[in-house]
């Protein structure tokens, strides 16, 4: 695959992930507080398939967002050094890979523990 997202992909993944996770953090404190609160109404709404499900979208779009701004900015100020805006873009996409990872990890803890 040697398809990059640039352009106006890159501009709808933009605005796609920031309207997903501008919705879900105004209503996750809605969905918790409707509840009783406490360490038990966090685990119970992340340990539900659609609150699980759910935070596993806010953390992959929080992944591509912060993908395609920083890719964006390390292209913008770094286009005349492609050895440094590859050495960047390469600790940039491990960085981001290993949060995922983590997050993902978090949420396996919660779904299966």
């Amino acid at each position: 695959m040697n398809q990059h997202i640039s352009g106006l992909p890159a501009w709808l993944v933009q605005r796609l992930s920031a309207v997903y996770m501008a919705l879900y953090v105004l209503l996750l404190p809605l969905l918790w507080w409707s509840g009783e609160g406490g360490y038990a109404a966090w685990h119970g709404l992340f340990a539900g398939t659609v609150g699980g499900v759910a935070a596993a979208l806010f953390i992959l779009a929080l992944l591509l967002h912060a993908w395609v701004g920083m890719r964006d900015i390390f292209l913008d100020y770094l286009g005349k050094r492609p050895g440094l805006r590859l050495l960047m873009l390469s600790l940039l996409g491990g960085w981001l890979l290993a949060m995922g990872v983590w997050a993902l990890r978090i949420l396996l803890g919660v779904w299966l523990g």
